[in-house]
Parts: structure tokens; C-alpha cells; sequence
């Protein structure tokens, strides 16, 4: 499963850290500029409608039959231009507040088109702002004030000016397209520079990664590279503890062997003693020290694997020392006319331990074949998964399903006439578990045993 995909992921969680926090940053700059540009453009839009009127205002005349017109155009071209969507009209009311004359003089912009205003209504200043519809049936935005001529005989006038609210809706939509644009991409350039940012700032752990499955496959003894200094710190206390690992196997091997030549040599003297006299006695002493020899042996084999599991960057190529053991059972048995083989192995396949529990395990399996074989003996080894198989037939008589587990049990033989003490194929089992491998023994295509062997590959 990708990193990505899981929840765990440091790269994920800073990801999407960032990338809501974009997101959000992103909403919440579109919504105040939105907001903003609105607020401009709505006060704009009513300045302008107050200007417009301020200039009708101005623009009102009141001859001497206290008559109103409007003699001179308004600045704006609009309102002179039909359906314009800019308006002016003045209607002529009572003294109550009612419309006496609606339409009394308008802009040519509204054509033939009479506004229908509310009643007027006096607010601070004479002016109020409502909203009716326009000619064409879209909203207008209306100013009015209310003007009472300094004349006897003038009416008491309602001066409107009236914009289509598209006029305002319109420069906003424009400019909130562009915002969404220009934040979407602003948006997606972040987002990128982020991911490339998180990708970037987590390839040395990616690299350490790497480094120590270099190291757990046996390819390498330390982490080798340059890191970053949050990093570093970390890669050297962990070469220190691989460091302090391979001492500690090297003083368990050292002690090992010592503990072997301490012990085997009073074993030896012993058994040359025995040798010289032929009494019961010397016979049951030298019964005794070969026992001790192979329970000596035994031990240390199980104490070398355990320090060796622990160790890291083993890596044991498996053919060499397979080939290796081959010749030597071809020679051992070449009296009874045995054959030896070994089936195509791929030089690529690697064991991740040491290459002298290797030899152990895989020369105790072929010792046993070679004892019941009659003929023939042959070596399979594949790779499925992360574990080696390893497949050791012989064409002898083979094992009883009831008996199959018995000979890896420590002491256990199966044919009591048969030479050896019983602790061969159990080393192999308890080497195989100590590398979390194991060991187990069925029928062989070949008539006899077949003893398969599993173990870690590197």
C-alpha cells in the first residue's frame, strides 16, 4: 500500500495539513475581497445616483407661470438614449404626499415608459432609496428628493433618479469571475509547491529508509549518506548501536570458540586415555565424550545463531557453500556409489545469517539423506517471498507420517543401529526457528523422505 493511502503517513498528514490550510486561506481571501469589491462598487453605484440627482437638482428650472422643465441636458449621454437602463423622471405631487402628475418630465432614456414610484416619502435631507421595476422589467435602484420651489405658484416636486441594478451586478460578477480565477490558480500553484515542498523536504527519509533496508538485506554494514541535520543526529546514534551490535556478536563468537577449545580439549584428552585401554570402562568413557562432544557442539551452534539473529546487514550467498557440501558428501559416499545433485540455484539467492549456520543446518540435512539413501540425493533451493526453500530428497526408505516429527526432537533416533546421536536434524530445527524459519519433513517424489527448509532470504 502507497504512503499516501494510509493514515499513518507522516507525508500524508503534512499534506493535508497544508493543503486544507490553502484551501481555507484561499475561501476566506475570495469571500473578503468578494466583499469588499462589492461594498466599493455598491457605493459607488449610490455616489453616483446622488450625483446624478444633485445635477438635475441644479438643472431644474421654474419659469414665471411656475411651470418645471428642464432646459439644458444632464452630463450623462445615458439619458438621452432610449431603454439606457439610467433614468431620471420628476413627478408633481400634493401637499399630503400623493402623486398628482406622475411623469411631469422625464429623460428621453425612459421613451414613452411612465415610472411607477411609491408614494413619496420624506427622509433626512428630503432624499430615499428604493427599488422598483424598470422598463424592461429588471430592478432599478431609485434616489428621490422631494423639492418644494421657492415660488408661489411652483408645485411641490418629486425628483427620481433610477439605474438598472445590472449596472452594479454586472461589474461585480466580472470581477468575482476573475477572482475565482485568479485564486484557483493562485490556489493550484500553492497546492503544487506544497506537495513539492513535502515531497522534497521527506526524500532523506526516504533515503533512510532505503539505507536500512540496505542494511537489514545484508548489503550494507551501516547507513552510509549525507542527511539533513534534524536527521543526522538519528543516523549516527543508530550506526553507533549497529556498531555496538557487531561487537557484542564478535565477543559471542570469540567466547563461543574459546568455550569450544576450554571445553573440547579435556573432552580429547579423555577420549585418547579411553582409546589405549579396552575395558568396559574406557568404552563407556569414550561413548560419554562423544556425547558431550555433540551436546557441546549443539549448544554453541545455538548460542552463535541467537547472536548472529541479532546482528544486522548479514547476507550469506547460498550456492557456494551449498556446491561446497555436495562435493563433500559425493566424496564421503562415494563407496556406496550415491549421488549427489544439486538442481539450478540462482547465484542471486542470498541467506541472512551467517554462512557457518548456514553450512550447519544444510550439512546436517544432507548428512541424514545421504545415510538412508539408496542412490540418489538431490538439493532444490527456491525463493518465495521473503524465505529460501530449501528441498532435500533421497530415494530410501523413507519415514512413517507418525514418525516424521520425532527425528527434529533433540536425542530422538529413529533406527537405534544406525550411527549418530540424535541431535542432527534437531539442530537444524532449532537454528531454523532462531532465524524464524522452520523445518518439517513429508514423502519425496523420489520414493524416500524429503526434508523441506525454510529460511529468511537477504
Amino acid at each position: 500500500m502507497s504512503s499516501f493511502a494510509s493514515l499513518d503517513s507522516l507525508r500524508l498528514r503534512l499534506l493535508a495539513g497544508t493543503l486544507v490550510w490553502i484551501m481555507v486561506s484561499i475561501i476566506a481571501a475570495g469571500w473578503g475581497l468578494g466583499s469588499l469589491f462589492q461594498r466599493h462598487i455598491t457605493t459607488q453605484f449610490q455616489g453616483e445616483l446622488k450625483i446624478q440627482l444633485d445635477q438635475l437638482t441644479a438643472a431644474l428650472t421654474i419659469d414665471a407661470a411656475g411651470k418645471p422643465s428642464v432646459p439644458s441636458p444632464l452630463s450623462d449621454p445615458r439619458f438621452d438614449k432610449p431603454y439606457s437602463r439610467l433614468y431620471w423622471q420628476i413627478d408633481q405631487i400634493v401637499d399630503g404626499g400623493g402623486v398628482a402628475i406622475a411623469g411631469l418630465l422625464r429623460s428621453r432614456s425612459l421613451w414613452d415608459v411612465v415610472l411607477k414610484a411609491p408614494a413619496p416619502v420624506l427622509a433626512e435631507e428630503g432624499k430615499h432609496v428604493f427599488i422598483i421595476n424598470g422598463p424592461d422589467g429588471h430592478p432599478l435602484s431609485v434616489l428621490e428628493r422631494i423639492v418644494h420651489p421657492a415660488e408661489e405658484s411652483a408645485p411641490v416636486l418629486r425628483l427620481m433618479i433610477a439605474a438598472d441594478q445590472r449596472l452594479m451586478a454586472e461589474p461585480i460578477e466580472r470581477f468575482t469571475r476573475m477572482l475565482v480565477l485568479a485564486l484557483g490558480v493562485l490556489g493550484a500553484g500553492l497546492m503544487l509547491a506544497a506537495i513539492v515542498q513535502v515531497l522534497i523536504g521527506l526524500r532523506p527519509l526516504g533515503q533512510l529508509r532505503h539505507q536500512l533496508g540496505a542494511v537489514r538485506d545484508g548489503s550494507a554494514r551501516r547507513i552510509e549518506g549525507h542527511f539533513p541535520t534534524e536527521v543526522q543526529p538519528l543516523v549516527d546514534d543508530f550506526n553507533g548501536v549497529l556498531s555496538i551490535n557487531a561487537e557484542i556478536v564478535n565477543r559471542a563468537r570469540v567466547q563461543a570458540g574459546n568455550l569450544a577449545h576450554s571445553v573440547k580439549t579435556p573432552l580429547a584428552i579423555l577420549a585418547n586415555a579411553a582409546e589405549r585401554e579396552d575395558t568396559p570402562l574406557a568404552r563407556l568413557i569414550t561413548e560419554q565424550v562423544i556425547t558431550a562432544q555433540r551436546q557441546v557442539d549443539y549448544h554453541l551452534a545455538r548460542a552463535r545463531a541467537a547472536a548472529a539473529v541479532q546482528a544486522s546487514g548479514l547476507r550469506t550467498p547460498v550456492r557456494p557453500p551449498l556446491e561446497a557440501l555436495v562435493r563433500v558428501m559425493s566424496r564421503l559416499y562415494a563407496g556406496r556409489g550415491l549421488a549427489v545433485e544439486l538442481g539450478g540455484i540462482s547465484n542471486d539467492l542470498a541467506f541472512r545469517g551467517e554462512e557457518q549456520d548456514l553450512q550447519e543446518m544444510l550439512g546436517n540435512l544432507l548428512d541424514n539423506a545421504c545415510k538412508w539413501a539408496a542412490s540418489r540425493v538431490e538439493v532444490n533451493v527456491a525463493s518465495e517471498g521473503a524465505n529460501l526453500v530449501f528441498i532435500v530428497d533421497d530415494d530410501g526408505k523413507g519415514l512413517s507420517v507418525s514418525k516424521r516429527e520425532d527425528v527434529f526432537r533433540r536425542g530422538v533416533r529413529v533406527d537405534e543401529q544406525a550411527a549418530g546421536s540424535g541431535l542432527g536434524l534437531a539442530i537444524v530445527r532449532d537454528l531454523a526457528l532462531l532465524y524464524g524459519g522452520d523445518v518439517h519433513a513429508e514423502s519425496s517424489p523420489a520414493g524416500g523422505l524429503r526434508v523441506v527448509l525454510l529460511l529468511p532470504s537477504a
